[in-house]
């Protein structure tokens, strides 16, 4: 925090009452006051007074002091007010909310905090991110990865002072709240860090969350971004992970865009592509034509790629009657799961019936 930005605002208020003003850092050092020879002393047991006050107004060494808006337990900064009458706690109130509006302003200019999250949030233009990190002695370009939590029915707010705590390093890692549900932290690592590492990080926060907060979460991983300006693309990625995840994973509640395959491509496809491409594979019957159990036997026959004496053993039944229940298959839909292309156009199939079942629209056939 620039110690000019506050010392501007006291020249302000000095006019206003003849009282001497200034602001202390969480040290007790004098950052900023009306009396230039103040700057610079240190009053440690005026610290312990202003944590323990909780916030209010507390006098102390014939001065008022209040803390300013902080996002930790303890304060960053307090204004001081000389005297301990009421004209001295009402002149540091007024001197709060000013300094402490300057400080807001400050902040959402210069934070850190504040430049990534709307670099990820497009408030920034390419231009200006390059400007802006200079500014702040932002490293541009080291590998960072962009996790979004989405917390699952009940919201806790408390998972956001959670996540900064197990994300402590606030020049490298960055946890921003997005808005009541979706927390996103942008994570810095090592080069040629690999997914594993990235799930070993998303399973930690999952973890912590629903121990500490009982709090059930799904987490998005976007790919890893080398440069600022690859974040904005990295953090859609971990949307799109989310909700793609939702339609093809539900299972999952960890889900890495660079694992969602053929998901994300259909999830992206117009819903009467998808109807068109339904009515051409099923000519001969509707895939809702296949009752549970016939469903059942084929996801299971595509978990042990496509084996036959694997999948009727895992079913638990003889392998002629896995094979008579192909041929069913095979009379109905026209495709003979044996064949890998039929089991391909097949697969497919499955994830697009489920697409537009996700979007409440029903195919055609």
């Amino acid at each position: 925090m620039s110690s000019r930005m506050f010392q501007s605002v006291i020249a302000q208020l000095r006019d206003a009452t003849d009282r001497f003003i200034g602001v202390i850092d969480s040290d007790g050092t004098v950052v900023s006051a009306s009396e230039p020879n103040m700057v610079g002393e240190k009053w440690d047991e005026a610290v312990i007074k202003i944590n323990n006050a909780g916030g209010h107004v507390v006098a102390f060494d014939k001065k008022t002091f209040k803390a300013l808006t902080s996002w930790s337990a303890h304060f960053d900064y307090a204004v001081f007010v000389e005297g301990d009458d009421e004209s001295a706690k009402s002149t540091c109130i007024m001197s709060a909310v000013a300094l402490g509006g300057a400080k807001t302003y400050y902040e959402e200019k210069h934070d850190k905090g504040t430049f990534v999250k709307n670099i990820i949030s497009d408030n920034i233009l390419p231009g200006d991110i390059y400007i802006r990190a200079k500014e702040l002695h932002f490293v541009t370009d080291v590998p960072r990865a962009v996790f979004l939590i989405r917390q699952v029915g009940k919201a806790d707010v408390a998972a956001v002072d959670i996540m900064q705590n197990l994300f402590s390093d606030k020049q490298q890692d960055f946890v921003l709240s997005i808005n009541e549900t979706d927390i996103v932290l942008v994570k810095q690592m090592q080069p040629g860090a690999e997914s594993r590492e990235l799930m070993k990080i998303a399973q930690s926060i999952e973890e912590t969350l629903s121990t500490e907060i009982f709090v059930k979460t799904v987490i998005g991983i976007g790919t890893m971004a080398n440069h600022l300006r690859e974040l904005a693309d990295s953090y859609k990625e971990a949307q799109v992970a989310i909700e793609v995840g939702k339609v093809f994973d539900t299972e999952k509640s960890i889900i890495n865009y660079t694992n969602l395959g053929i998901g994300r491509l259909i999830y992206q496809l117009p819903t009467t592509l998808c109807e068109i491409f339904l009515a051409e594979v099923f000519k001969k019957n509707s895939i809702d034509t296949l009752d549970q159990e016939t469903l059942f036997t084929i996801n299971k026959f595509f978990e042990n790629n496509l084996n036959v004496s694997e999948t009727s053993r895992k079913l638990f039944v003889h392998r002629n009657t896995l094979v008579y229940r192909l041929e069913k298959i095979k009379k109905l839909t026209g495709l003979d799961l044996r064949e890998f292309d039929h089991a391909i156009i097949f697969k497919v199939a499955l994830m697009v019936k489920k697409y537009l079942a996700s979007r409440e629209l029903p195919p055609t056939r």
